[in-house]
């Protein structure tokens, strides 16, 4: 068999039905880019049928994606099909990814069909895709949890219909890495001509397993992994794209695979999908997280001193990390900020950079240091609101023990300046119906967090906002030297990204 592992990226599908990770077009763009030149295999775009924003984006990436195969995900429907056909016929290697339930338990009370149904309509729909394109990909939705006769009927049916990759997805994240490996072994051995189709595993992280599960499932002799950027989707997540990556490439003496993947641009994609969903990535994640790399511990510091490979199983250049520690503060120049930039995984644009280095010197008057981490909050900040509808331009908040505390507030919004003055029972409080008064909403405030990005007095404020509406939520950050503008700031952003999820649902509602 092939040592070659297709790594099907569905960061832009799986990972954006995370609640409150919905992208903008633009952000989908920026990511799609991304993730072709960095060698993926397969983007899976978006799910075409979803909605007409959905179509619009699974259209332009299929269009300008140079490289890498572009999916639309549909289910058994024929006007799902026909729809992700339509999406994705403008690319150079089109695919549509088309699924259905299998198991006992989604077949009574999700499908409410027979299991002959099901199996029939297995056969249409992957007839009906390979109409419309050479490449189909079926997936048994809940595959872990099928009885293995109707499990290897259905397999077997698809690839006769012409399907050319054949997903087994762990859906609800219930297996353990030997039972995925006997169940990937079993379809393979059973089903007659499964060596005419590529086997894919799709697992989701609900015990913690999905990338072990992954790699049991490259064992068995999968050869395409389903995954995405820091390991974001449904639940408690997708096995996460950097972590699949770096342990084949890491322990290449028991895994001999290979994926092709750039490792250098890792960090770079996690930093971005980070920014433009608003979801922080922790900090002791597996290659990508702030501490990956980091040692407190005085024994693990004379151990690095004396030998990289004491505490660190692979190096931080091989994922972008850079360890220089350039000083940054109010007397560095331009070309000093754009190699830093560069150094912590940032590629800009000239007005990218143009206003981040100004944010920066802002920043610099007001700070003795600036750290690595002040910089990469900024320039976050930055990328997730560069397409926000409305921004803050001004707050002047009165506090204090004789009250009442009063926020004045000036936004932007739409290109109209507009400022309104309000109380309330203390300085956020105050601030957020100031917001309220300019944008009337009725979005309920789910989360309210505030941490220093730094240490010190002068250390920028970095706050977290969940705002939930119409059974969605969505998650705004920003940072600030200033706790109350930092606040501002980020419950404008989630309700700009709520603003906009409306917007490309409900076009009407936008009218």
């Amino acid at each position: 068999m092939s040592d070659k592992i297709i790594i099907f990226d569905t960061t832009l599908r799986d990972g954006e039905q995370c609640p409150g990770a919905t992208m903008t077009l633009e952000e989908k763009l920026e990511v799609a880019d991304l993730l072709d030149e960095m060698g993926v295999d397969v983007i899976e775009a978006g799910f075409p049928i979803a909605s007409n924003g959905d179509f619009e984006a699974v259209s332009l990436i299929a269009e300008r994606v140079g490289n890498a195969v572009v999916a639309g995900l549909s289910r058994a429907a024929p006007g799902d099909i026909d729809r992700a056909g339509e999406a994705v016929k403008g690319a150079s290697r089109p695919r549509i990814h088309t699924f259905i339930s299998t198991s006992p338990v989604h077949m009574k009370y999700k499908l409410q069909k027979t299991a002959e149904q099901v199996h029939e309509m297995v056969v249409a729909q992957v007839t009906r895709a390979r109409n419309l394109v050479d490449d189909v990909e079926w997936s048994c939705e809940d595959g872990t949890r099928t009885e293995h006769d109707f499990l290897c009927r259905c397999v077997e049916s698809a690839i006769k219909a012409g399907a050319t990759t054949i997903n087994i997805p762990d859906t609800v994240g219930y297996c353990i890495p030997e039972e995925y490996f006997d169940l990937i072994k079993m379809v393979r051995e059973r089903v007659p001509a499964s060596d005419k189709a590529v086997f894919s595993v799709h697992c989701h992280n609900d015990l913690g397993l999905a990338v072990a599960n992954s790699i049991a499932g490259v064992q068995a002799g999968a050869r395409q992994i389903e995954c995405t950027i820091n390991g974001i989707g449904e639940r408690a997540g997708n096995a996460a794209l950097e972590e699949i990556v770096m342990a084949l490439k890491t322990r290449g003496d028991v895994l001999p695979f290979d994926t092709g993947i750039e490792t250098t641009m890792l960090t770079r994609a996690s930093k971005l999908v980070s920014a433009v969903t608003s979801f922080p990535v922790q900090y002791n994640k597996a290659v990508v997280g702030r501490n990956a790399f980091a040692h407190e511990s005085g024994i693990h510091q004379d151990g690095m001193l004396k030998h990289t490979e004491t505490y660190e199983i692979m190096t931080p250049e091989s994922v972008g990390l850079s360890k220089t520690n350039l000083v940054m503060g109010k007397h560095s120049g331009r070309n000093a900020f754009r190699d830093k930039l560069q150094q912590l995984g940032y590629e800009l644009s000239d007005n990218q950079l143009n206003d981040a280095f100004q944010r920066f010197k802002d920043l610099a008057d007001s700070k003795k240091e600036v750290f690595d981490e002040d910089i990469e909050a900024l320039v976050d900040e930055n990328i997730a609101t560069a397409q926000d509808r409305m921004k803050v331009l001004s707050l002047l908040v009165v506090a204090g023990t004789m009250g009442p505390q009063v926020a004045t507030l000036s936004l932007d919004i739409d290109g109209e300046h507009k400022t309104v003055q309000a109380s309330g029972n203390g300085p956020v409080d105050a601030t957020f119906n100031a917001v309220q008064a300019l944008v009337p909403h009725e979005a309920a405030l789910e989360l309210y967090q505030v941490h220093a990005v730094t240490e010190g007095t002068d250390a920028q404020a970095e706050v977290t906002v969940r705002l939930g509406a119409d059974g969605t939520s969505v998650t705004g950050r920003a940072a600030h030297p200033d706790t109350l503008v930092a606040s501002s700031k980020a419950y404008l952003t989630a309700l700009n990204k709520l603003i906009n999820r409306r917007d490309r649902l409900h076009p009407q509602a936008a009218e």
